[in-house]
């Protein structure tokens, strides 16, 4: 299976191509006042109000770095109870991919509660790299609140 490598700090993550509708550039986002740690904004693609995430503000509690190789993931994410929408992530060092067997992913061992979407691991020849759960990503809190903001701030 192919996977997009992202950089989460100095660590190494992998987001299912599958998942993937497109990679975008860095865009400009609109801010969601009072919105949860690592909701970046929201933007207009193709008509649609689309809520970002930085990643790396959600992990780490500090923003994605403003570099040429930032990029605006654009995921189908399937809401429970609801219909596929698109969600963009913000995701540093987003341009490589990688083809790995899924049944060679192995539980870490570890657990973060505050993370759930921290998958099992994988080692290559760069070392470790860890799987992004999407399912796993949004609070249902925050996921019914990211939509409903994205529709009224656009």
């Amino acid at each position: 299976m192919v996977y997009l490598l992202i950089q989460i700090g100095a660590d190494r993550y992998a987001l299912e191509a599958a998942a993937l509708v497109t990679v975008l550039p860095r865009v400009r986002l609109k801010r969601i006042p009072q919105a949860a740690q690592g909701v970046a904004g929201v933007f207009n693609f193709h008509g649609e109000p689309v809520p970002v995430v930085d990643l790396s503000a959600m992990a780490l509690g500090a923003p994605s770095e403003e570099s040429l190789s930032t990029r605006l993931v654009l995921v189908g994410y399937q809401r429970p109870g609801g219909p596929e929408r698109l969600l963009g992530l913000l995701a540093e060092k987003a341009i490589d991919t990688a083809r790995y067997n899924p049944v060679d992913f192995q539980d870490s061992g570890v657990t973060a509660p505050q993370a759930p979407y921290l998958g099992p691991v994988i080692h290559d020849a760069h070392g470790i790299v860890q799987l992004l759960e999407l399912e796993r990503l949004l609070t249902p809190e925050v996921r019914e609140a990211l939509w409903q903001q994205a529709r009224e701030m656009i």
